[in-house]
């Protein structure tokens, strides 16, 4: 093993151990090794850098730029071990991932999917998993990969708080309506009675009694899309789980703003609320209803300073 490798070696194992998965790094950046291999360099060049990073050819600039990113942490790394190593400008290869419009879902589209799946769902408990599912994605704006990820523990239905893991496991409490402790709580009773020996500990699980896997879910949900006639509807072929996320944080807002409330402190309590490192975050999800965005931005833009 060249030198090289075995600095990535420990420098993926260092980044792991932060909490860091990095499930494309590695692959990438030894392809990356076997480029500098190739061209006969020993250390890291912001030319080799860059001719790395821009393939494919035809590939989204966004791309080039998240491979040259791969590269600069790495170079960053490599540069306390050989002072040599060029480290790739921050401002080379500037480009953004392309976003598209969320879509943001009517009430009675909501009531319409939780039906659907209720009443075609089979067995009768698989509907009434993806029911309750969908529900509390709708009702609290948590990623699927939250609901997905609670178990048993983290739902306290006497307290109504759940506790989500988030993007790098961390962790926050949600607050939980009444009406939404009660579905849980019917659920849960549910789920018991079906599997009283559980084999997890997960809040959601699936058919066989195990935790209720996204790719189950993922392969439900267009079904339950096709039913109540929201197929091709939005930006995308069809509207996606998550946007029950974004249509959450469009809903508040706009709560917010009919209510008289404070915008300012609103997003802010928002952005803690969802789990967002930033008011940023948030406001992206007001780009989905330009017309009622206009309503806003007065209050926002001091939140938000010239993002808006």
């Amino acid at each position: 093993m060249t030198p090289m490798r075995e600095a990535l070696r420990d420098y993926l194992g260092i980044r792991r151990g932060l909490g860091f998965q990095l499930k494309a790094h590695g692959p990438d950046l030894e392809n990356f090794i076997g480029f500098l291999e190739q061209a006969g360099a020993t250390r890291i060049t912001t030319t080799l850098a860059l001719a790395w990073a821009r393939q494919p050819a035809d590939a989204q600039p966004y791309i080039w730029r998240q491979r040259l990113g791969m590269v600069r942490g790495f170079a960053r790394y490599l540069i306390t071990i050989d002072p040599q190593t060029e480290v790739p400008p921050k401002d080379l290869l500037p480009a953004r991932v392309p976003r598209v419009a969320p879509y943001v879902y009517s009430d009675a589209e909501i009531t319409a999917l939780m039906k659907a799946a209720a009443q075609t769902l089979s067995p009768a408990f698989i509907g009434a998993t993806h029911e309750t599912l969908i529900g509390l994605l709708a009702v609290t704006g948590i990623r699927v990969g939250e609901a997905l990820n609670l178990d048993r523990e983290d739902v306290d239905l006497e307290s109504g708080v759940l506790c989500a893991r988030g993007k790098r496991n961390r962790e926050r409490e949600v607050g939980l309506h009444d009406s939404t402790t009660q579905a849980l709580g019917r659920y849960a009773r549910l789920r018991d009675r079906r599997w009283p020996k559980p084999k997890t500990q997960a809040f959601f699980i699936s058919g066989h009694g195990n935790r209720l896997s996204g790719a189950t879910f993922r392969t439900y949900f267009p079904m339950l899309i096709r039913d109540v006639g929201l197929e091709g509807c939005g930006k995308r072929a069809r509207p996606r789980p998550h946007d029950l996320r974004h249509t959450f944080a469009v809903r508040t807002l706009i709560d917010a703003y009919r209510d008289g409330a404070d915008i300012n402190n609103k997003l802010a309590l928002l952005c803690t609320y969802l789990g967002h490192v930033s008011p940023a975050s948030t406001f992206w999800y007001l780009e989905a209803v330009p017309e009622l965005l206009a309503l806003l931005i007065p209050g926002l833009e001091d939140a938000l300073g010239n993002q808006v």
